[in-house]
C-alpha cells in the first residue's frame, strides 16, 4: 500500500504547492483511492508531478461536507469518469465557520453536484468490498477541541453548532495490515479510534488524519492539557499515527515530544508505503 500526500497546508518538495485542505492518494493491489479534494485543483497539479493519474481513480472518498476537503469536485469531475464518489449522507448541507466578528462564512460542498449519479450516499456505515469500508456517527465527546466550537450548521431557519454527523471515516485493510484515514477527526481522534473499536478487535496499525487542534481564524490552539490527554490515549493503542492539516504545527510540535517516534507529520508531496 502507498501512500502519497497531494494536498496539505505545508510542502517538503518546492516543485508542489500547498493550501488550506487535505487530498491523499492510495493505492492498493484492488484500488486507485482518493481520500479528499484539498480546496482547489491544486490536488489534479500536484497528482501530475507525483505521477499519479486522476483518471485512474477507481473510488473518491469526501471524509465531510467541508470546502477544504471537497473543493476540488468540479476538477476532478472534469478529469476522471470512472471513479464512484462516497459522501455521507449529510455532506452536502449548510456549513458556515463564525469569525472572530461574527460573520458567518459558507464552508460548506459545492451545491451544483449533490445531484450527481457517480454518488454512493453512506449512512452509519458502509463495506465497499473485502478492502474498504466506512464509519461515521462518532457520538462520544471525551477530549473535543475547542477549535470546533465557531464551526456551525444550518437546521431549517436556524443556524447551530454542528454536530459533525456529516463526517466520515475510512478503513482499509490489505494483507495483514490496517490503515484508518480521518479527515480532520471534528468527531475528537480518541473518540473515533474508540469508534472504531467497537467494530474491530484491535486498533489499526496506523492511522492518517488531523486532529483539528488549531484555529487559524482567531489564532489559537488546543490548550495543552487536552493535547496531553489525546497523546495520552494514543500512546496507549498500538497504532502508528501520522497527522497533518488541521492539527496544526505548535500542537503536533506538543504531540511530538509527548508520543516520540509513534506520531509523524505529513505533508504535500510525503510518501507513506505500508
Amino acid at each position: 500500500m502507498v501512500v502519497k500526500t497531494l494536498v496539505e497546508n505545508t510542502s517538503i518538495d518546492e516543485g508542489l504547492a500547498a493550501e488550506h485542505g487535505l487530498s491523499l492518494y492510495i493505492e492498493t493491489k484492488k484500488h486507485r483511492i482518493l481520500f479528499d479534494l484539498g480546496s482547489s485543483d491544486l490536488f489534479f497539479k500536484n497528482a501530475k508531478v507525483l505521477g499519479v493519474d486522476i483518471a485512474k481513480v477507481d473510488v473518491l472518498i469526501i471524509s465531510h461536507g467541508h470546502y477544504d476537503h471537497g473543493g476540488g469536485l468540479a476538477t476532478f469531475l472534469q478529469e476522471n469518469s470512472i471513479a464512484k464518489i462516497y459522501v455521507q449522507e449529510r455532506a452536502f448541507g449548510k456549513y458556515y465557520s463564525k469569525l472572530p466578528n461574527g460573520a458567518l462564512v459558507p464552508i460548506g460542498l459545492p451545491e451544483e453536484f449533490k445531484d450527481n449519479e457517480r454518488i454512493v450516499w453512506v449512512a452509519e456505515k458502509l463495506i465497499i468490498d473485502d478492502e474498504l469500508s466506512l464509519f461515521s456517527k462518532v457520538e462520544g465527546r471525551e477530549l473535543f477541541s475547542k477549535s470546533n466550537e465557531s464551526l456551525l450548521k444550518g437546521e431549517g431557519d436556524k443556524v447551530i453548532s454542528d454536530d459533525f454527523r456529516h463526517e466520515q471515516n475510512l478503513i482499509i485493510d490489505e494483507d495483514d495490515q490496517t490503515l484508518l484515514i480521518a479527515g480532520c477527526a471534528h468527531n475528537g481522534i480518541v473518540n473515533i479510534v474508540k469508534h472504531y473499536l467497537t467494530l474491530r478487535d484491535k486498533a489499526p496499525d496506523y492511522i492518517i488524519g488531523g486532529f483539528h487542534l488549531t484555529n487559524p481564524s482567531y489564532g489559537t490552539n488546543e490548550d495543552f492539557a487536552t493535547i496531553k490527554g489525546i497523546a495520552s490515549y494514543l500512546n496507549s493503542t498500538k497504532s502508528k499515527y501520522y497527522t497533518c492539516h488541521c492539527t496544526g504545527l505548535e500542537p503536533y510540535r506538543q504531540l511530538k515530544e509527548l508520543m516520540g517516534d509513534k506520531i509523524d507529520y505529513i505533508a504535500t508531496g510525503s510518501v507513506l508505503k505500508f
